[in-house]
């Protein structure tokens, strides 16, 4: 069977005789379990050395382009940051182009004034004139990948995120058992309908409640800003006095309660994305009930180490969806 590498260098990184290797390699009989897991282990091995060759001395620009509250950009930035360095001996720098509020237009105008790149780190709109500006990017040689909500008819390397359906089918079966008896209503709030990460969590929701009796109802387009989205809520709850439970897609949570406590009334479940700073304060003062989170440093390496693998620098590993902790009070990482 042909190898990228030769039998006797995997012989040499294993501690195996070439004969061994050899029986592994062509799948004979008679090799044990552990012996072949060496074989797989050297080749593993082999394949990170080559790897930290190709990357010495190399230099990689990455830009960061999300639409996205300042809080959730703020956070992620630190995560990037923090992880650069782990990719030595290579440099890897990251420039950031973030807003709260804008057009798709906005988006594609500034997709299209990327220069310099090795790749970008995406959050944005699902709509056909961002997936054509994605394209454009990676015919010229731009790999491009999604993060948190995904473009999935674009040319894009790959999605960095959590399972958003599964997160909102998880975020329903929390505020049922939650509520238990109480016919209580249920506010889901989302930024924006045009991101596809939120529709695919308010899917997953709505679904998860089907059959509950219980009425969902809707606040949306506030970009995840506190003074737009306190509005919005405040209105919801006028409207539909039930509500005594929320699921927040979108943010804006310090708002949402703020919004329930101006009114006086109790919420007795509510179900948040993302440790932000907003969102640990929130949690450790008790005014939210737990955090649907995923590891943002796990999400910005794996997002880079994609963009590096289509460089040929990395060797290709799938990308799998990033799992989801509930987060409490009690569990709140550091």
């Amino acid at each position: 069977m042909p190898h990228r590498y030769k039998v006797r260098e995997i012989a040499q990184q294993s501690g195996l005789s070439e004969a061994t290797v050899d029986r592994v390699l062509n799948e004979r009989p008679g090799v044990r379990e552990n012996t072949r897991s060496e074989v797989m282990q050297a080749i593993a091995d082999l394949d990170k050395q080559r790897a930290q060759l190709r990357l010495n001395g190399r230099r990689y620009l990455i830009d960061v382009v999300m639409q996205t509250p300042q809080r959730f950009s703020d956070a992620f930035r630190a995560a990037v940051e923090a992880e650069l360095p782990a990719f030595a001996p290579a440099m890897v720098r990251a420039r950031f182009h973030v807003w709260e509020s804008g057009s798709t237009a906005q988006m594609v105008d500034q997709l299209a004034r990327v220069r310099g790149s090795h790749g970008v780190v995406l959050k944005a709109q699902d709509d056909p004139e961002v997936a054509e500006a994605v394209d454009r990017l990676v015919d010229a040689g731009v790999p491009v990948v999604t993060y948190a909500t995904d473009v999935p008819v674009s040319a894009r390397c790959a999605y960095v995120g959590i399972d958003n359906h599964g997160a909102g089918v998880t975020a329903a079966y929390l505020v049922d058992q939650w509520l238990g008896d109480d016919p209580s209503d249920v506010l889901i709030t989302l930024s924006r309908n045009v991101f596809r990460g939120e529709g695919e969590r308010e899917v997953g929701f709505r679904a998860g409640l089907r059959g509950s009796g219980r009425t969902i109802v809707e606040v949306s387009g506030s970009d995840g800003i506190d003074a737009t989205n306190e509005r919005l809520v405040l209105d919801a709850l006028d409207r539909h006095p039930g509500v005594a439970a929320v699921y927040s897609v979108g943010g804006g949570n310090t708002a949402t309660v703020a919004a329930f406590e101006k009114i006086g009334r109790v919420c007795r479940v509510f179900i948040a994305h993302d440790l932000d700073a907003d969102n640990r304060r929130l949690l450790r003062d008790g005014r939210i009930s737990v955090v649907l989170h995923n590891d943002l440093r796990a999400d910005a390496r794996l997002a880079i180490r994609s963009i590096l693998q289509e460089h040929g620098a990395l060797p290709h590993e799938p990308v799998r969806a990033a799992p989801i902790h509930v987060v409490t009070p009690y569990n709140l990482p550091a």
